[in-house]
């Protein structure tokens, strides 16, 4: 379960260094990201919906034992936050 807590964490701080790299002008560079974020009300909105379904992945491979996977899902995500903070001191 420690990993579905890590997943959820990196997931909250992925929706603020986007909203933060959003608010500084940088374009969202992922393609299914940056369509749900055109369909909603609003940035927010967009980015809880695409992490509850990233969030209910992560639930799935946890309870299918898939921790491997779940793992790299940990690591590319942290890899990510890192880049979008970096993404917002470059703005």
């Amino acid at each position: 379960m420690n990993l579905v807590i890590q997943f959820s964490y990196l997931q909250l701080l992925d929706v603020l260094t986007t909203l933060a790299f959003l608010a500084a002008g940088v374009g969202e560079a992922n393609p299914i990201v940056r369509f749900v974020l055109a369909a909603a009300p609003n940035p927010l909105c967009g980015l809880l919906a695409v992490k509850a379904v990233a969030i209910g992945l992560a639930l799935y491979c946890w309870r299918t034992s898939r921790t491997r996977l779940l793992s790299a899902a940990n690591v590319f995500f942290a890899c990510l936050v890192t880049w979008n903070l970096i993404a917002v001191l470059a703005a």
